[in-house]
């Protein structure tokens, strides 16, 4: 398995943040697709091609591209269209990097297949995976919100070789208070790509609350309203257990990058490069 960041964690200007992930080992960067250096919704295709000069200068790959736009993600009609257009520009743009994984919050999926965000996630996200599947590329949705098996029926309903999962360990244990390793089990052959964050479950909460908050930019009221709910942590400080989550990706057959994200605390990039030392040691000790 390969090391990577998400770069716009680390808190740098964007050439100085690929210098800096490759300094400290990684081996790929994922971007945000809203990154104000290289903003995909309006950048241009030799500004991208710039971008990836500038990858590959450092010594680089571009694992993922994050292509999270403001909203509420594949549930909300008003905002279908527009968010479904915006996506096949970035992943148009995402070949530039020689990327072919971008990785999605879509919302919350409902368990029940009649509510009447089912049906509007299976046909916006159906488009979007659609689209990638013609590029050569995929729709990676993070995990999160939603229990593994719910986003397997959703990935089966769609039923395109263009949508598969964003794993990440530390949205399922802080959000759901769930096993990744029997996540990823569920979800075996449909992971493209995965997060490697950690973190701690303090109570149970309502995941499309929680969301909803994220969206609205009101997350800091709901824990003043219910008491903190979970926390992000340093990698292999928090509860998600790596040797069982790595070696179920491993079995699985995932053999991609664990990239890196750290979206908290008083000294990130400290943080990630002691999270480089940690992947690195459990690649070696459980043969990855």
């Amino acid at each position: 398995m390969k090391i990577g960041v998400i770069v716009e964690t680390l808190c740098l200007p964007l050439r100085e943040g690929l210098q800096k992930a490759a300094e400290i080992g990684c081996e790929g960067v994922q971007l945000y697709a809203t990154n104000p250096e290289l903003d995909m919704r309006t950048a241009s295709v030799s500004d991208v091609q710039q971008a990836a000069r500038m990858i590959r200068d450092c010594g680089l790959v571009v694992s993922s591209v994050t292509g999270d736009l403001p909203g509420h993600g594949y549930s909300v009609p008003a905002e279908v269209p527009e968010r479904v257009r915006m996506m096949k520009r970035i992943i148009d743009l995402s070949l530039e990097l020689d990327c072919r994984a971008i990785t999605n919050h879509i919302g919350v999926v409902p368990s029940d297949t009649a509510a009447p965000e089912w049906a509007i996630m299976v046909d916006s996200v159906g488009q979007v995976a659609e689209y990638a599947a013609s590029r050569g590329s995929a729709l990676a949705i993070e995990t999160g919100p939603e229990p593994a098996v719910v986003l397997k029926r959703l990935i089966d309903t769609v039923g395109s070789r263009g949508l598969g999962i964003n794993m990440d360990p530390a949205n399922l244990k802080m959000v759901l208070n769930a096993d990744a390793a029997e996540a990823v089990r569920v979800l075996a052959g449909h992971i493209f790509h995965t997060h490697a964050k950690d973190g701690m479950h303090y109570q149970a909460c309502d995941p499309k609350t929680v969301y909803d908050a994220f969206a609205d930019g009101g997350f800091e009221a709901l824990v003043a309203k219910t008491g903190k709910l979970f926390e992000e942590v340093p990698l292999g400080q928090g509860q998600v257990d790596w040797d069982a989550y790595l070696t179920a990706l491993r079995d699985s057959g995932y053999n991609g990058f664990l990239t890196i994200e750290r979206e908290v605390g008083a000294d990130p990039a400290a943080d990630i490069a002691m999270a480089v030392g940690f992947l690195q040691s459990k690649i070696r000790e459980l043969g990855l």
